[in-house]
């Protein structure tokens, strides 16, 4: 099987599993990180954007509160269990974000990954370099220390020539912003929640939240400890919803037809509030700046977050194998997700899995998206894999010719999402999973300890 030199953007959980599945191909992976330090976007930032509303340069998208809405047993790589141990900082079941970034750090050591790796080292262009390379110029860049006055400093641009590319840049850094009408009028002060690190800020205010996902879940209590009260606008609020919450201040609502200049925040069902601060929990836009200048790359476009055409979410048909994507599926148990797909990467990049042909991939891209379409489903949801998750699980382990995996995985990961629904308040402290399923799940992963 031929070996591969294969560039990784991104060292995040999706850059080291695909690092590890190429190794274990007989492929040579190099990865790049333009971070300090290895667990991409679980690599907590205390330093906000200097653009409320924007990246700002700044990568990291962690509040400092934040907890995996997965339990462990989901959480982790098939092989490689993410359990409470003597080094945990964090043994909960749901456990903080340090404890998750600890995890990752004990997958690329014990996979022996960080040589591998070349930290602070930002990709700036990819380019096709003859008939079967890839041209992939980057710059390293440090913060140079307090002797130096603490400033960025900037290598000379240099280029390696790749057999192959493996994107996984993550998409939890371009933020995307709601538009409301009359916001530019609007006195108060604005910031996504990419921005946001801890309340302090909204201490005695009216705060408007604009999204009821994962983050505006979290961040809408977290502030509420703090504020005055908190009003959260639900994009597909369902009939009859319920306005009031578990928390005193804490308001939900159908979402903001408009902002006025007297403060005001108006409601499509005609409530309004004088608010303070509007917190886009939004999300975000996947972005892959290193691919626009270069005309072949560039086949590679995102029309309102639908990145495409890519064959079951990796494969550009027109580029396959040699650029591929890993991570963008949401809605998903990531890590298992993005295994599967690094697996079947390398696989085809050995030639030991074959893929379609070009032609034979855009049909099934197409017919993708007209199934969408019909459903009414905007292309923004193109990679929300929600109820598919695990027929598309199922497809790739097939592919890769893999063990079929563990049921509790699934009976595991529905209850969690339920109680999610049911009960956000207290999901990740209070639950009732099936002892015997649980049971089974800790033995299956004892045998990889």
């Amino acid at each position: 099987m031929p070996s591969r030199r294969v560039a990784v953007i991104g060292a995040g959980p999706a850059g080291l599993v695909a690092a590890r599945e190429l190794l274990r191909e007989g492929h040579s992976p190099v990865v790049f990180e333009r971070a300090a330090g290895v667990g991409g976007t679980w690599l907590y930032d205390g330093e906000a954007s200097a653009e409320p509303l924007g990246a700002g340069g700044v990568h990291g998208s962690l509040y400092a509160s934040l907890r995996t809405n997965l339990p462990r047993e989901c959480m982790g790589f098939l092989d490689f269990p993410f359990v409470a141990d003597e080094d945990s900082v964090d043994p909960r079941r749901f456990p903080g974000h340090q404890e998750v970034l600890r995890y990752l750090q004990a997958f690329a050591r014990w996979f022996d990954l960080h040589g591998l790796i070349r930290l602070e080292t930002e990709v700036v262009s990819v380019r096709r370099s003859g008939d079967a390379s890839w041209n992939v110029s980057y710059c390293r860049r440090k913060l140079a220390g307090a002797d130096a006055g603490g400033e960025l400093q900037e290598e000379e641009e240099q280029s390696e020539v790749f057999d192959a590319v493996v994107v996984c840049n993550g998409h939890f850094a371009e933020p995307r912003v709601a538009e409301n009408a009359g916001i530019d009028g609007w006195p108060g002060k604005q910031l996504h929640s990419h921005s946001y690190r801890v309340p302090d800020q909204f201490h005695g205010q009216v705060v408007a939240i604009i999204g009821y996902n994962p983050s505006g879940m979290d961040i809408s209590r977290d502030i509420a400890g703090v504020a005055k009260e908190v009003h959260v606008a639900i994009r597909a609020a369902p009939a009859g919803m319920q306005s009031t919450t578990a928390h005193a201040n804490l308001w939900l609502h159908p979402m903001i037809d408009r902002a006025e200049e007297d403060g005001s925040v108006v409601f499509q069902d005609g409530g309004r509030v004088k608010a303070d601060a509007i917190v886009h929990c939004t999300g975000y836009k996947y972005s892959f700046p290193f691919l626009e200048d270069d005309e072949e790359a560039g086949v590679v476009a995102v029309d309102d977050n639908r990145v495409g055409p890519l064959y079951k979410h990796v494969f550009p048909p027109r580029l396959a194998p040699r650029v591929s994507f890993i991570g963008l599926p949401f809605k998903a148990i990531p890590f298992l997700v993005f295994q599967l797909q690094s697996s079947w990467v390398a696989g085809v990049l050995s030639g030991r899995i074959e893929l379609p042909s070009p032609k034979e991939m855009m049909q099934d891209v197409a017919a993708f998206y007209t199934d969408m379409e019909a459903c009414g489903r905007p292309k923004r949801f193109t990679h929300d894999l929600g109820a598919s998750m695990f027929e598309y699980k199922d497809w790739l382990v097939e592919r890769c010719g893999l063990e079929r995996i563990e049921e509790w995985r699934k009976a595991i990961y529905v209850a969690a999402r339920g109680r999610v629904r049911d009960r956000p308040e207290s999901y990740r402290d209070e639950w009732d999973d099936d002892a015997q399923l649980l049971e089974q799940a800790h033995r299956d992963l004892a045998t990889y300890l």
